[in-house]
């Protein structure tokens, strides 16, 4: 019985080890993807970035090759765009069936999903200079809107607008912003005029393969991005 009770102790203290060991393992994993994802090229990372991978054990994980689930969360991101910077003020991710390649330097997801908010402070800085991007509320539906604001001179006269936009996904990597209608539109050239300052399209640069934007929603903080993805391809 005594000889019982010592093996197990031994299995006990054995399995808070490896227990130990499991944990040390994926925090030092962990650590090293937020490294990798702040220093990643056209990408930094002025906030904090934090991984989370799910599963246990996470060394017999890390044996197979695959992972059964990661999650991220960003905050103060700035991916590069055409002409400029695009803050992100937070950005959530959730990676499943994360499939490793032989020397872990890159993995395919099956499955990808996450939001991103972009505030509107940001979005104003995206637009042309002396357009002023803001929350518009709902509209008779309940859908949200934006108010765009801004100036044009035509025939020597200056005309402010703040009109009510919509915004949008074209193509699964541009987010569009279009006023519903251009008060005064009767004068000549000056809807023309308006929109083609107010009116816009920026382009999310740096999107890992497979994944695409799949809608997006004006919020009071900002607008907020849905992406999704299949066989999403990660690598440094």
């Amino acid at each position: 019985m005594r000889a019982l009770r010592r093996g197990l102790i031994v299995l006990f203290v054995l399995a808070v080890l490896f227990v130990a060991a499991d944990r040390l393992a994926v925090k030092l994993a962990e650590d090293k993807a937020a490294d990798e994802i702040k220093s990643a090229q056209g990408i930094a990372s002025a906030g904090k970035t934090s991984i989370d991978i799910k599963g246990f054990p996470f060394l017999t994980q890390v044996a197979g090759k695959e992972l059964s689930q990661i999650d991220a969360d960003m905050s103060g991101m700035k991916a590069e765009a055409p002409g400029g910077e695009l803050k992100v003020s937070r950005i959530s991710a959730r990676l499943q069936d994360v499939r490793l390649n032989d020397d872990y330097s890159s993995g395919v997801a099956n499955s990808a999903r996450g939001t991103a908010l972009v505030s509107y402070d940001d979005l104003t800085k995206a637009a042309l200079e002396g357009v002023d991007v803001g929350w518009g509320g709902q509209d008779g539906s309940g859908k949200g809107r934006l108010k765009v604001s801004g100036s044009v001179t035509v025939l020597g006269q200056t005309f402010e607008r703040s009109v009510t936009s919509s915004v949008s996904v074209v193509g699964g990597d541009t987010v569009r912003v279009r006023a519903d209608k251009v008060p005064g539109g009767n004068i000549p050239g000056l809807e023309d005029a308006i929109r083609g300052r107010i009116d816009f399209s920026r382009k999310i640069a740096g999107l890992p393969d497979g994944i695409e934007l799949e809608k997006v929603e004006p919020t009071p903080e900002g607008i907020e991005l849905s992406v999704r993805g299949k066989d999403v391809k990660l690598s440094k």
